[in-house]
């Protein structure tokens, strides 16, 4: 979402500062996001379901998800285009749910476990892509770890019950809506975390060996 592996050039100043300014933007689509997963997930516990009003409501869960994505900023260039990329490939999934002829549990459990696995897997390379500069990395880590595992259960059995479709759905979305929004307010403030760590790398390698240690330049989590 963030960051995707070798993506990430040397840590300077300039970048560090740079870059974290840029995805500290994206802050208040992750809290939006983040509530709306949550009000999604009571709902989809809260509501008495028939196959076609909960494929429904998946699609547009899956549409709402890809507009965020496509309009997240990463780190460079080459994350935003795949955050885009990835993004339109969860609309158009959103809309095939949601246009699928007479919708069985077999295909709404397909495309939410095959889709849960993929976004997990590149949530999970994200965030160790990520460490050096995401203060509290591990909440993304979490996120990944959180969706591949739902991924596999509703692929495991995607002719189970309605009611297994609808806890991995909920579950998906609660504990998904909670770390978003405690990781906005992570980003919010990174570019003054980034700041203080340069600070504090600057006084002790200047102390020592006269230059900064691009190493030492990770926000300390707070």
């Amino acid at each position: 979402m963030f960051a995707a592996p070798g993506t990430l050039p040397d840590f300077t100043h300039k970048f560090t500062r740079e870059a974290a300014e840029r995805v500290a933007s994206n802050w208040w689509k992750l809290l939006l996001n983040g509530a709306l997963l949550i009000v999604a997930g009571v709902l989809i516990f809260s509501i008495h379901w028939s196959v076609r009003s909960l494929s429904t409501f998946i699609g547009a869960l899956f549409i709402v998800e890809g507009v965020m994505l496509a309009l997240t900023a990463g780190f460079d260039a080459r994350v935003k285009r795949t955050n885009v990329v990835t993004g339109l490939l969860s609309i158009a999934v959103g809309i095939a749910i949601i246009l699928w002829p007479k919708p069985g549990l077999l295909a709404v459990a397909i495309f939410l476990g095959a889709w849960l696995i993929v976004i997990g897997t590149m949530t999970i390379s994200g965030s160790l892509a990520a460490r050096k500069l995401i203060p509290n990395w591990w909440l993304l880590l979490i996120t990944g770890l959180l969706e591949v595992p739902l991924g596999v259960l509703a692929l495991a059995d995607p002719g189970a019950t309605l009611a297994a479709l609808i806890t991995v759905g909920g579950i998906w979305a609660v504990v998904v809506g909670v770390t978003r929004i405690v990781l906005s307010f992570e980003l919010k403030r990174l570019p003054n975390d980034v700041d203080k760590a340069y600070a504090q790398a600057t006084n002790g390698s200047t102390a020592t060996s006269g230059h900064v240690d691009p190493s030492r330049l990770t926000p300390a989590a707070s």
